[in-house]
């Protein structure tokens, strides 16, 4: 069964050209190392909740929004493995040395897959 990254990321309104070019430079390296799809989404509909809220989760400042990503693995060994590989390649390197982010703030976890309505 598949095995989820998951991500919430404040990121400034304008630098989601440069978040976007970042994530589309990673995306190959993931999958040449195991990963089979990888989803950023920038925030459209974002409502301010009563008690906590996306943009509370990670302290979005003015002028910020928020992505909310996933990578899918084949597996927990499979990620495990694989997020090794992507952290010593080379490529990641450059990718990594001007992130559009603040990465203290970023949320992420790694999730079992409970449901998944497209899946045989």
């Amino acid at each position: 069964m598949s095995y989820i990254d998951g991500f919430i990321i404040p990121v400034p309104a304008d630098k989601k050209a440069a978040y976007r070019e970042m994530a589309a430079k990673a995306a190959p390296i993931f999958k040449e190392h195991g990963a089979t799809r990888m989803v950023e989404c920038w925030g459209n509909d974002i409502p301010d909740g009563k008690l906590t809220d996306f943009k509370r989760a990670v302290q979005a400042e003015a002028g910020e929004n928020v992505v909310f990503a996933w990578i899918v693995w084949p597996s927990k060994a499979a990620r495990d493995a694989g997020n090794k590989k992507v952290m010593e390649d080379p490529r990641m390197k450059d990718i990594g040395s001007d992130m559009p982010f603040d990465g203290k703030r970023m949320i992420f976890g790694g999730f079992d897959l409970l449901l998944d309505s497209d899946a045989d």
